[in-house]
């Protein structure tokens, strides 16, 4: 998630786990990082080509010139050279800028791949069984070759989530008709997978950061998570070294801007999940008149400061566990009760218990903490399909073992067998902390704020108040500030909103619609992150629709189903 702590809002770790894992959400949208608070600020009017309100004191998101300056011509004059790799797709590298503002002091080698469209004269993404999402615009049917429409970038959100694997494993789960005219491109951002990869702990010191207690009873609780904070931050300096101060998401969206240059492309057309739609209504406030055909699904209000954004995004995770314990208390296997409120209050209890008493697992000796079982709860509330393990592993865990919870903690962080960790929470937190400065100045200011934290998460609230922490003490300054993003002239683009999402609360995607000039919101009544792709052929049909033909939602189009 984009909120400066340690939850992500991403599509990354999360979709490729469980599209590896077999399950047939599709090219949906996660976060890979500690929770960090969504936001609650936006008009409940849903029901148009906006339909939200920016928070008071945003100032707006101002473009670029329309002509490229001269001092970046060399990085636009590239060649890309693409070669097969894994997978069947083609990748290649380019350079950039390290910083925008001085093209000359340095460069950076971004990473990239895709796959080639039958248009294009590729063999396209294989076929996946129940990919075709209800579209039929534009499939090479009738004998006739269909008609290349350029390239299509994706991103899976984070920060951190990698485009180049979320383009491995999930682009081939994309409509048919849309793989068929369009090359899907996976870039990794600067900072991110393949493109100059943040590093910051080992394995072994991440093992010891997740579990650190998020909820200090006394100084000496204040002092350890502190202490973490603060190792984490400076393992970033010491190994990323300069480029971290140049991995803010506005240097990103200029970095796919010259991508689209050197893919031919006279607009950029984009699918962006979670932190994917604040990169990509980033790129629309920056370059308006280059906007294609851009889809942000799981939508992030950029107007949020980042208390704000932390704070309302812990109430979009209790909404996703009022869901859940609304569901639990119909089902036989219910480990909590079955009444609500009962739920609730048995959840806590673990909590508490966890945090009094870790408990012991099946891995290697390693214990569950509270911070764990939180984590672990959270990970499972970004997909409904999720909650039958999470039912599991609460069972568990009220029999003493932490195995079940611990496992899904571990799937949220992308933790591997062997003990190692990807990139992802790294680039998260670099991203988050130069996007937005730190929501609290020290450990006072968190305990004066956890008390809103609670009223509106009375289970992660207090949680996601302290992970906020995690910025204050990093190494580099703030670039970045909330704003608006009007996007002025911009063709129309398509804002996807999930009423009961979890990462992404649907106020954000209400305020970003309202935002955009040419904003249209399409709203999905359901449970999860993310909308298209997962289960919805309304969604799917409406998203397709609009990719190969330009025609958006109507304005207040719902879909249930």
């Amino acid at each position: 998630m984009r909120g400066n702590g340690r939850v992500a809002v991403a599509a990354g770790m999360l979709v490729a786990a469980l599209l590896a894992g077999g399950c047939s959400s599709g090219p949906s949208g996660s976060d890979g990082a500690r929770p960090s608070g969504g936001s609650a600020a936006a008009s409940s009017d849903s029901t148009g080509a906006g339909g939200g309100r920016a928070a008071s004191g945003a100032t707006p998101l101002e473009p670029l010139p329309a002509a490229v300056p001269a001092a970046l011509a060399p990085y636009y004059a590239q060649r890309l050279a693409w070669q097969p790799c894994d997978g069947g797709f083609e990748c290649t590298t380019f350079r950039v800028p390290l910083d925008y503002e001085r093209p000359g002091d340095g460069d950076l080698t971004l990473a990239a791949a895709r796959a080639v469209s039958v248009a294009s004269g590729g063999s396209g993404a294989a076929e996946a069984p129940g990919a075709s999402g209800g579209s039929e615009e534009g499939s090479a049917g009738g004998g006739g070759a269909p008609a290349r429409l350029g390239s299509l970038l994706l991103n899976p959100g984070g920060p951190g989530g990698s485009a180049i694997e979320y383009l491995e494993t999930a682009a081939r789960t994309y409509d048919g008709g849309v793989r068929a005219r369009y090359d899907l491109v996976g870039l990794d951002p600067r900072g991110v997978g393949r493109s100059n990869p943040v590093t910051c702990l080992s394995g072994e010191r991440m093992d010891a950061y997740t579990a650190v207690d998020l909820t200090p009873a006394d100084q000496s609780g204040v002092d350890a998570l502190v202490a973490a904070d603060k190792e984490f931050a400076e393992g970033c300096r010491r190994h990323t070294g300069p480029a971290l101060g140049h991995l803010s998401t506005v240097e990103a969206a200029r970095d796919m801007d010259v991508l689209r240059a050197l893919l031919g492309d006279e607009k950029l057309n984009f699918v962006g999940k979670s932190y994917g739609t604040f990169l990509g209504a980033t790129y629309a406030g920056l370059y308006p008149g280059r906007v294609g055909r851009l889809v942000l699904d799981g939508a992030m209000d950029p107007s949020l400061d980042s208390v704000t954004g932390n704070r309302t995004q812990a109430g979009g995770f209790e909404t996703a566990w009022t869901a859940f314990a609304k569901d639990c208390a119909t089902r036989d296997d219910c480990p909590l009760g079955r009444a609500e409120q009962r739920i609730g209050e048995q959840l806590s209890s673990l909590f508490a218990a966890v945090h009094a008493h870790p408990l012991p697992t099946t891995d290697n000796g390693r214990r569950l903490t509270e911070a764990q079982a939180t984590t672990g709860v959270i990970q499972a509330l970004y997909a409904d399909f999720l909650w039958p393990k999470l039912r599991t592993a609460l069972s568990d865990a009220r029999a003493g073992d932490g195995t079940g919870l611990l496992k899904l903690s571990d799937s949220y962080y992308g933790r591997e067998n062997d003990g190692s960790y990807p990139n992802l929470m790294f680039a998260n937190t670099a991203v988050n902390c130069l996007d937005l400065p730190a929501p609290f100045g020290g450990p006072e200011d968190v305990q004066r704020a956890v008390p809103d934290f609670e009223r509106v998460s009375p289970h992660f609230g207090r949680d996601m108040a302290w992970m906020a922490l995690a910025c204050t003490y990093w190494p580099v300054r703030a670039t970045g500030a909330a704003h608006t993003i009007r996007a002025a002239g911009a063709a129309p683009i398509v804002v996807v909103g999930t009423t009961r999402d979890p990462a992404t609360p649907y106020a954000w995607a209400q305020a970003l619609a309202g935002q955009l000039e040419s904003g249209r919101l399409l709203t999905y009544d359901g449970d999860g992150h993310t909308a298209y792709g997962r289960r919805s052929a309304c969604v799917d049909t409406a998203v397709n629709r609009y990719l190969l033909t330009g025609e958006a939602p109507e304005p207040g189009k719902r879909c249930d189903r």
